[in-house]
């Protein structure tokens, strides 16, 4: 587990999220092993932690079925 404190993390908007103050995901990786998400609404609250491989799979599989949803 990291001790750098999420304040402290540079976080990434989802490209998805719109300037409107929606539902948006951050995203945040404190390790090369480690990718941490949260809820843009509540920076303070509970993150998500997931080990960079299982990260990247669910990252693949979402602009999989993005790209499905276009077609």
């Amino acid at each position: 587990m990291s001790t750098t404190p999420s304040s402290k993390l540079t976080w990434h908007k989802s490209s998805y999220s719109g300037g409107a103050g929606g539902n948006c995901v951050e995203v945040a990786s404190p390790s090369p092993a480690r990718a941490l998400a949260r809820d843009s609404k509540t920076p303070a609250g509970p993150l998500l932690t997931f080990a960079s491989p299982a990260w990247s799979v669910f990252v693949s599989h979402l602009g999989a079925a993005d790209r499905r949803s276009r077609n």
